[in-house]
């Protein structure tokens, strides 16, 4: 019997003839279904709208994806409502069988991958790899909190006594309705995740997609329909993002919410939704994601760990690298070799298994590179790219940017850019490197190459973020994976302490009561 092979953001190549044929079959399939109109799933039934969004490929902006549902107030509180009223109903069930029907999810996903893959490369402009690996991830952690689920026996936990006659527990247990405001660069694991999670826990849950991908979301909900989760426990809504997240905000039925995106709008969300009292609010805001090269370093490993955080899925991770610190006696050499990768990209349609880097996945995004380069030019060196590829006018397409010789304080080594843009300056010290890694509000990532052990104990005992690597190739700060390396971020970076993907998640959806029973 042959072994599956299996796509994660690790993988450096997917050279397989099987995988690709079986894409090449789907893409054709989708691309004869692009176009259709799609509704809000509303307590298991489709919601018609009075108006909807055109969804458009940013690889082929004239090439039309889909035409979906815009939501409006009314209905994101009949979402609500459903949620609500399916709540007792959707708690009571065992924990077993949630976890059975999330299983069920991850299975419904993998047998849909091929058009799955297909659907997102169309509505993303994620290459093949990039597009397939976030399919497989989000399955993967339907069943790691599944089995999380299984592991800790529901969170019902016997707990020491002050008498022979008492027994007590503690239960961990939903807090209702459950809002999932997801972004566009990972629609289904930024969204499915969450949702699963949730609807684990015993929670029942309303989605938002993000505006430029709410094809994503509709095909999640339809799975976990067909999956056994009963129509109100789950709903999707899709439509402008601040109207419709500040109807979730501001509705008192809504007990708590997961929210992925930019720090100004998740810190906006924060405050408000807790106004009146403390509420469960699971904020990811993104990441100014450093890597440290340091003398000592195998070159070719650094350059291509960089390479691939800096430009995998065009830099629109909330974990790209977007700067690195380069010691003063290899940089010349790390530059060089950082530049041969980049000279060799294949830019083009994410549809051909050839491409690396596709469109960059909105227009507002295009803009932004624009302006940047200008920025990039005028204070700094740039390298490689800066502008746009010819002949590619018809979609988001932008060249892969490396950046030198900006003041440390600049802002395109502050801000979070969500482009294939990358900065490296210069050090002349361990201790200057993560001095400066660390300048920041953000501390998601963070990734460090050198040969010598002290200087990785010192960068793994000081530096500020969440998730750390070292020596990776196959990401200097990107590519964590579900019960491998949970995912999230400290300071500016994320709300909870707590790591998506990892042991300590299904309980930010929960909350305890303590249990004492008398008996005789």
């Amino acid at each position: 019997m042959t072994q599956q092979f299996k796509v994660t953001y690790a993988t450096l190549s997917a050279d397989n003839k099987e995988l690709h044929s079986m894409l090449d079959t789907a893409i054709e399939k989708v691309k004869g279904e692009a176009g259709g109109i799609y509704p809000l799933l509303i307590e298991g039934h489709s919601r018609q709208t009075t108006t909807f969004r055109d969804c458009v490929s940013p690889a082929d902006t004239k090439f039309l994806v889909a035409r979906v549902g815009s939501a409006e107030a009314a209905d994101v509180h009949d979402a609500v409502q459903a949620a609500r009223n399916a709540y007792p109903r959707w708690r009571a069930v065992p924990w077993q069988e949630r976890a059975a029907i999330i299983e069920k999810a991850a299975d419904l996903i993998r047998s849909r991958k091929g058009e799955l893959t297909a659907w997102l490369i169309l509505e993303t402009g994620k290459n093949r790899v990039e597009a397939l690996g976030e399919i497989e991830e989000t399955a993967d952690l339907y069943d790691y909190y599944a089995q999380q689920l299984r592991v800790n026996e529901g969170y019902i936990k016997g707990m020491g006594s002050l008498s022979p006659a008492e027994n007590n527990t503690s239960v961990l247990r939903p807090y209702g309705v459950w809002a999932v405001i997801a972004p566009f660069n990972f629609p289904y694991a930024l969204l499915g995740a969450p949702m699963a999670a949730a609807l684990l826990a015993g929670n029942t849950v309303v989605a938002k997609p993000s505006s430029t991908t709410p094809l994503s979301g509709i095909k999640l909900t339809e799975i976990f329909h067909d999956a056994g989760v009963p129509g109100g426990a789950v709903n999707l809504i899709a439509g402008p993002g601040a109207e419709i997240s500040a109807s979730l905000t501001e509705n008192p039925e809504v007990a708590g919410i997961t929210f992925t995106g930019s720090y100004d709008v998740g810190m906006s969300i924060y405050r408000k939704f807790s106004a009146v009292y403390p509420k469960p609010c699971i904020v990811e805001m993104g990441g100014k994601n450093p890597a440290i090269v340091m003398a000592g370093a195998d070159l070719d490993r650094a350059a291509m760990g960089v390479f691939r955080s800096a430009f995998g899925m065009g830099g629109q991770k909330c974990s790209a690298c977007s700067r690195v610190y380069v010691h003063e006696k290899i940089f010349d050499d790390f530059i060089a070799r950082l530049s041969r990768l980049i000279d060799e990209t294949v830019i083009g349609d994410p549809l051909e298994k050839s491409t690396f880097l596709g469109p960059v996945g909105t227009r507002s995004g295009y803009g932004d590179f624009q302006d940047y380069a200008s920025l990039a030019g005028k204070d700094g060196t740039i390298v490689r790219g800066g502008d746009c590829p010819a002949g590619m006018e018809h979609g988001y397409f932008v060249n892969p940017t490396l950046v030198t010789d900006l003041p440390d304080d600049h802002r395109l080594l502050t801000e979070e850019l969500f482009l294939p843009f990358v900065c490296a300056q210069r050090v002349s010290s361990l201790d200057q490197a993560i001095g400066l890694a660390n300048d920041t509000d953000f501390g998601l990532t963070a990734g460090i190459f050198s040969g010598d052990q002290a200087e990785i104990d010192r960068f793994l005992d000081c530096i500020e973020a969440g998730v750390v690597y070292v020596n990776r190739a196959a990401g200097a700060t990107t590519g964590a994976w579900p019960g491998v390396q949970p995912f999230g971020g400290w300071k500016g970076s994320g709300s909870t302490g707590k790591n998506i993907g990892g042991l300590y998640t299904l309980p930010c959806y929960m909350r305890e009561q303590s249990r004492t029973i008398i008996r005789g």
